[in-house]
């Protein structure tokens, strides 16, 4: 960063300190206090260069939290006949989460999410790596997650990453049904201790029981991303400028990491991708188990030109129900 120029020295503080300092806050979620005490710097300074740390990873957004591979099926599903070849066409998966913000006063209602908190409903799209691909932060905690995402859509310096033709991100039931974006059935069960219930569409159910499955992507990536980064759950009292900016900063944090094979492994292993217990829906599914098989099919689940995201998602449910695209 120095190199590049995002960073300099100064006089008393080195660019590896400044470094430090801010990783000592968000790895530990330390106060203010907490660092003046760990780097002997007086309150002021640890502000000053938290701020401008924290500025400088967020100008490397564009660098490191990218659209996905839209052009290629993702090997998390084309080698799994849970999802190949139904799902061929989904370059990833989008939903809202709340980060806790610290503010008060007047404005605190309009940042009271569902749950009472005062919170950021930041919108965020990822991979099947469980890296970051797209994320609006800025939203108050009240907002509803369709309003978030139709003012990413509609916006153009927004910058949002639309697929291309035939293909479409997964998201949830607080989403409408439409062009790029697909979701599941409404008021059909889907969680594993639901689906072995007698009754209901059994079509519908097997549909909305893969389509969340594969979209429990998301929802690794925020319990991963959360864990890693305690100050996401205990917002400190920054100016709401700065705390608009800490999510996106601690997505180029995190993109950064996994891309690195031992710390995805270690991710793996430590039990760190667990599902989020803020994202804005309350329809975190458990993963398919290994073996459960609904059907296999060779051929190709492509959304034809003339048909509308509702009738492609019948088609898809047609075929996983019959085991056959044909």
């Amino acid at each position: 960063m120095e190199q590049t120029g995002r960073l300099t020295p100064s006089r008393a503080v080195s660019v590896e300190e400044q470094l430090m300092i801010f990783l000592f806050v968000v790895g530990h979620g330390a106060s203010n206090r907490d660092a003046q005490d760990a780097w002997q710097r007086s309150g002021s300074t640890i502000s000053k260069y938290f701020g401008i740390v924290l500025e400088a990873i967020f100008n490397m957004s564009g660098e490191y939290i990218r659209p996905p591979d839209m052009n290629n099926v993702h090997h998390t599903i084309r080698y799994n006949n849970r999802f190949f070849p139904y799902f061929q066409g989904c370059v990833g998966a989008i939903d809202g989460t709340h980060v806790l913000a610290c503010v008060g006063g007047a404005i605190a209602d309009k940042f009271r999410g569902r749950k009472g908190d005062t919170t950021w409903n930041v919108m965020v799209a990822c991979d099947f790596d469980l890296k970051f691909t797209y994320m609006l932060s800025g939203w108050e905690g009240s907002a509803h997650d369709a309003r978030v995402l139709e003012h990413a859509i509609s916006e153009p310096q927004n910058s949002f990453p639309f697929p291309p033709p035939g293909k479409y991100y997964l998201v949830d039931s607080g989403y409408a049904n439409r062009e790029c974006f697909l979701a599941p059935y409404r008021g059909t069960n889907y969680h594993l201790r639901d689906r072995r219930r007698l009754g209901g569409d059994r079509r519908k159910e097997q549909f909305n029981y893969r389509h969340a499955s594969l979209r429990n992507a998301i929802e690794r990536t925020f319990g991963i991303w959360k864990k890693r980064f305690p100050i996401l759950r205990s917002m400190h009292q920054f100016p709401l400028d700065k705390q608009a900016m800490i999510p996106v900063a601690y997505a180029v944090l995190h993109n950064f990491i996994r891309m690195d094979p031992a710390s995805v492994a270690q991710d793996h292993v430590s039990g760190d991708e667990d599902d989020d217990d803020t994202s804005s829906e309350d329809d975190s599914v458990a993963a398919v188990p290994d073996g459960v098989d609904v059907g296999e099919s060779s051929s190709q689940v492509n959304i034809p030109h003339d048909m509308d995201m509702g009738a492609f998602r019948d088609y898809v449910t047609n075929c996983i129900h019959e085991g056959t695209s044909g």
